[in-house]
């Protein structure tokens, strides 16, 4: 379904929020390179290890966020208001991936 029209519809959450989103990568790239830092400077493995940590976490965090937007945007019929069936279970796979990805 990607192509014209639809490909708008595709990409909208994540258009809508190219700036944000970027600079959440940029972060993470930034936590990145401290962390090939720490281990080119063969710093102490507690120290790595807290740096691992918080890159994961701002990861998931990004991750969660997009996939939400897309269970939002995507999964469920955009064209059609949700059943409130369908908004609840949406909002508990959201719920789900976000406890997952802590």
């Amino acid at each position: 379904m990607r192509g014209g029209i639809s490909e708008l519809k595709w990409m909208s959450h994540t258009t809508e929020n190219k700036q944000k989103l970027v600079l959440r990568a940029k972060r993470i790239q930034g936590q990145v390179e401290a962390l090939v830092r720490a281990l080119t400077e063969e710093r102490d493995c507690s120290d790595v290890l807290q740096l691992m940590s918080a890159t994961r976490g701002a990861m998931n965090s990004l991750m969660a966020e997009l996939l939400e937007g897309h269970i939002r945007n995507h999964v469920l019929d955009g064209k059609r208001r949700a059943t409130s069936q369908q908004t609840v279970a949406a909002n508990e796979v959201i719920d789900m991936v976000k406890s997952y990805l802590k």
